[in-house]
């Protein structure tokens, strides 16, 4: 079922415990927010549930007890779309063709990324938190048309 008006999906990866202004001001306005992993602390998730509504995997860098209740592959249905979440794409388990995925979000490189494979979008946000080499500061968003249309569209949060 298609929603009434666009729903706009925020997705955000590798935090690394660094929640930016930026990144608030980013979300701001968000239907959900998806988290591909690396987020190292429990309040990280907490301050994103008070924005929207979180769906949150496990990166290779979370730890603890807050961590393991994490899973490390979800699939979450938005506005009657299907998106299945990991934070390295090689623990990717099933078919997402087979499973009726359309977007399949992961983190771990901090490279943004966009493809399309076998009719399902594979985007990686990027890293919102701590940089890495010289790879952007990056969130994005997922908007689902009222017609059930996706676009997907990257930020840089700071230059």
């Amino acid at each position: 079922m298609s929603p009434q008006r666009p729903l706009r999906v925020a997705l955000v990866s590798d935090t690394h415990n660094l929640v930016r202004p930026e990144l608030l001001s980013f979300l701001e306005g968000s239907d959900a927010i998806i988290h591909a992993g690396d987020i190292c602390e429990q309040g990280v998730l907490d301050q994103l549930a008070r924005i929207a509504p979180l769906t949150a995997v496990r990166g290779n860098n979370d730890r603890g007890a807050w961590a393991e209740a994490l899973p490390v592959q979800t699939v979450v249905e938005i506005g009657g779309i299907a998106l299945a979440v990991v934070h390295e794409l090689p623990d990717l388990r099933g078919d997402p063709v087979a499973q009726g995925i359309a977007v399949v979000v992961s983190g771990h490189s901090h490279k943004p990324a966009l493809e399309m494979r076998d009719g399902v979008h594979y985007v990686n946000p990027g890293s919102a938190g701590p940089r890495r080499f010289k790879l952007p500061i990056s969130a994005a968003m997922l908007t689902i048309g009222k017609d059930g249309v996706l676009h997907i569209e990257h930020t840089r949060l700071i230059d």
